[in-house]
């Protein structure tokens, strides 16, 4: 039996089984409404049940205004949510989610989004991580009037986004945020200006999950992949999250037959276990264009 055979058939009897997280409460840390889509998700894609924390100021962890610096790498960072969920609730599953935003990895000008989720079972002794990344509206603008503040805030999708504004630049220690209509908006800059000291007021997109629709639908694709990922099991020891977690390397040139930085299969393996099989691609070769030999 080839190895894509095998996984295809092992995917059919995963989706056959019952989700070993039906029935389960799962906590979830957040103060930002990450709780409904998260809920919904995951509630029907895996029958758990996801038991919102509250009585913990997640900004602690880190802000998107940058009066809290994040510390540690998002994963640390949703790694911490999670355990503290985990901690106030009693509860052996925990669940967090992480955003980062910055220039899109590929074209470098367009903003990006990455959203992460960390699923942990301590009864299992695992960790599964899931990612969706996406469009945003992550911007920002320094302008003179509220003219312009206007033209800005229609750009980024206001009032359905919410916007932050300051005086004078992003590293203004005042700052007005949970602004979610026109009135409160013009208000905000107008206090601004009466602060600045250059004639300028910085506004910037609230990523926040509850004040950015385009991020939150970002969290429901994270949710759907950890989904795929918990209702795959390793078909060793029967560990949920038995999904991809690499590539093998070495796709051989078209033309001159030299293995290439291009993939050529993907890893396959358990979270628990030492299990993993091997899925190749359905390219055989690579483009010459990506030969280092042929273009050195």
């Amino acid at each position: 039996m080839t190895t894509t055979k095998l996984y295809e058939d092992l995917s059919r009897t995963v989706s056959a089984n019952v989700s070993v997280y039906r029935g389960q409460s799962v906590a979830l840390l957040t103060q930002h409404g990450k709780e409904a889509p998260l809920r919904e998700v995951l509630g029907a894609g895996l029958g758990c049940r996801i038991q919102h924390v509250s009585d913990y100021d997640t900004d602690q962890f880190g802000t998107f205004t940058r009066d809290i610096a994040r510390i540690g790498s998002q994963l640390d960072a949703a790694r911490a949510k999670a355990r503290m969920g985990m901690q106030l609730s009693r509860l052996s599953i925990g669940l967090a989610s992480e955003g980062a935003f910055g220039p899109d990895p590929v074209s470098f000008m367009l903003p990006h989004n990455l959203e992460l989720l960390l699923w942990i079972d301590d009864g299992l002794g695992i960790e599964v991580i899931a990612t969706a990344s996406g469009h945003t509206n992550f911007s920002h603008k320094t302008v003179p009037d509220f003219k312009e503040a206007k033209h800005f805030a229609e750009s980024a999708g206001f009032p359905e986004h919410h916007l932050i504004v300051r005086p004078d630049d992003e590293h203004h220690p005042q700052f007005r945020k949970d602004l979610s209509t026109w009135d409160a908006f013009q208000e905000a800059v107008d206090w601004a200006l009466s602060l600045s000291l250059t004639g300028k007021v910085f506004i910037e997109t609230d990523m926040r999950a509850f004040a950015n629709p385009t991020r939150m639908l970002n969290i429901r694709r994270a949710a759907a992949a950890l989904v795929e990922k918990l209702s795959s099991l390793c078909p060793a020891c029967g560990a949920p999250g038995f999904a991809k977690s690499g590539v093998v390397r070495g796709l051989p040139c078209e033309d001159c037959g030299q293995a290439t930085e291009q993939a050529k299969a993907d890893i396959i393996a358990c979270v628990r276990c030492t299990q993993q099989i091997l899925i190749d691609r359905e390219e055989q070769f690579a483009a010459a264009g990506n030969c280092d030999y042929c273009n050195p």
